[in-house]
């Protein structure tokens, strides 16, 4: 196996790591002023979150080592740079929703971290439709998250 796979195969589950880490913290940093916000309409119930995002992160480092294996290394590397992309501007939302509380740019930080899950749901679909499909919750999650972040800056 050619040794830039390997390193593009670790380079994804380091953002990954990363992605879970770093979201963790600032997420976990601010509960009580969390459950204080006015709520949109559309939240869903909190149980979810616990479900679907170690579903999310498992399927990231997944999708991150079949790429890595099966495609063209301009591909390996536009997928990549989407992920990283797209996990500085997730970190970023975090940051900005549970430290300073800037719901705006929080939301607008969301708002481009879907539009970034765009690009690597695509060019997953090109390894097979299975790990596109498999990935595809992802995808929906984050547009989801991302009205989510602007009903929170509308209603506070």
């Amino acid at each position: 196996m050619e040794s830039w796979r390997t390193i593009a195969a670790i380079v994804g589950v380091a953002l990954v790591a990363i992605y879970a880490t770093g979201s963790g913290f600032w997420v976990n940093s601010s509960p009580g002023w969390y459950y204080s916000l006015n709520r949109p309409s559309w939240q869903p119930p909190s149980w979810i979150f616990g479900i679907i995002w170690p579903y999310n992160f498992i399927m990231l480092g997944v999708t991150s080592f079949v790429v890595s294996r099966n495609l063209s290394r301009t591909l390996v590397l536009t997928w990549l740079g989407f992920f990283a992309l797209s996990v500085i501007t997730a970190l970023v939302w975090a940051y900005l929703f549970y430290s300073p509380h800037n719901l705006l740019g929080a939301s607008i930080a969301l708002v481009s971290a879907a539009i970034l899950t765009i690009p690597l749901t695509v060019i997953t679909f090109r390894v097979s439709i299975g790990y596109g499909l498999a990935l595809l919750p992802y995808q929906i999650w984050v547009a989801i998250a991302s009205s989510l972040a602007v009903g929170y800056a509308i209603k506070n």
